[in-house]
């Protein structure tokens, strides 16, 4: 983990989860490229074949007999900056695509692709490509150039690639050259609003991934990451939250404390960036499918950080990896609140103290355990 490059950490915009789509593919032979944004890592199918070849689970086309070389078009589920891509080869050893490009465009809504079958055994019409023609996709800008991939190996499946670009994009173009398969591809970015179509009178969630919202330090991520906290819809499964490891030093003989939560001096934090300054008024807190392993109880704090803060709360200290931010001035927005197994906690504007406008929040579980969402609604104070 320590070796993978800090991007890895932001989120996926381009996952199924968050509403990435395949709009077109020149062919889907051995297995069609809706897979690339499975959220799972790819498997394995010992021995299973299809009608058309070997089963695999990625993104693979057939050996090319005719002029170019196979590419698909795929919309972000939520426009953003790209900071850097992982083309996974899991599992394709010996029909790994050789080399990729990756080109995007920041395209209006009202831009048509032609109709997608996703069907293994498919290639695009001539009717297709005539429309694909139209758009002069190929013309988008390169943001990752062509590069070599390795192979499918556990060792050497993941190829990323950082990218420099600071403009927003909502569609990316995936060129292969010329054919062959991919497991899976992630583009890690911020997520970018149109914030002209959001009306700032209005209530909207400030840490939502699609908002701009971001996981930037945590204490611990023992099974899963806080950045799926605030992710699009409910968790799915535990994997699809943030637990961490049961906290060592955790009293023999649990008390109960005066507000009506139990007595820890351990916790567990996960800081996040908001999308917009804003000011809160609720919060949920969801601990879907945490049953036998939810938090005793949780706080939410807030405060104003620079863009240099946030950098030093990040460094990495003696005894924590993952950073500290203990010391900025952080105002408590939800006092220790109860927490109970597999249910959404709500707590509306009575039960919060309005501290101002914010830009970072510190969620904060005692003693350890699992939060599989985090919603913040608030209003808009200024953009960041």
């Amino acid at each position: 983990m320590a070796n993978l490059p800090s991007f890895v950490n932001l989120t996926d915009l381009v996952s199924r989860k968050v509403g990435g789509e395949i709009l077109f593919a020149t062919d889907d032979w051995f297995a069609v490229a809706e897979n690339l944004l499975k959220e799972d890592e790819p498997v394995w199918w010992e021995g299973e074949f299809t009608d058309f070849g070997k089963k695999m689970d990625g993104w693979e086309t057939r050996r090319k007999r005719i002029p170019g070389h196979d590419w698909c078009i795929i919309k972000l589920g939520i426009p953003g900056v790209i900071r850097g891509v992982d083309a996974n080869t899991r599992h394709f050893t010996g029909n790994y695509t050789p080399k990729i490009s990756i080109q995007a465009a920041c395209l209006t809504p009202d831009v048509e692709f032609p109709d997608r079958s996703s069907a293994m055994g498919s290639k695009a019409t001539e009717e297709q490509f005539e429309e694909m023609r139209k758009l002069q996709t190929e013309t988008w800008e390169e943001i990752v150039p062509r590069s070599s991939l390795r192979s499918g190996t556990e060792e050497t499946c993941h190829n990323y690639f950082q990218v420099n670009s600071k403009k927003r994009w909502t569609h990316i173009r995936l060129n292969m050259y010329p054919d062959g398969g991919i497991g899976r591809l992630r583009i890690y970015g911020d997520a970018k609003p149109d914030w002209s179509q959001i009306n700032q009178n209005s209530l909207i969630d400030l840490v939502a991934v699609e908002n701009g919202g971001v996981c930037v330090g945590f204490s611990d991520a023992k099974f899963c990451y806080p950045k799926n906290l605030i992710t699009k819809e409910r968790s799915v499964t535990m994997a699809d939250g943030w637990e961490t490891a049961r906290k060592r030093d955790r009293p023999a003989i649990l008390e109960m404390g005066r507000n009506g939560v139990l007595e820890f001096t351990s916790r567990d934090w996960a800081v996040f960036r908001l999308g917009t300054k804003g000011i809160i008024e609720r919060i949920e807190v969801d601990t879907n499918h945490f049953k036998g392993n939810f938090p005793d109880s949780c706080t939410v704090e807030g405060c104003v950080l620079t863009d240099q803060e946030e950098k030093y709360g990040q460094m990495p200290r003696t005894n924590k990896p993952h950073g500290d931010f203990d010391s900025f001035r952080w105002k408590t927005i939800l006092p220790p609140a109860k927490l109970s197994a597999h249910k959404r906690h709500h707590y509306k504007k009575d039960a919060l103290v309005n501290v101002g406008p914010v830009t970072h929040v510190r969620l904060t579980m005692k003693p350890d355990g699992g939060i599989s969402r985090l919603r913040l609604w608030g209003r808009i104070s200024s953009r960041l």
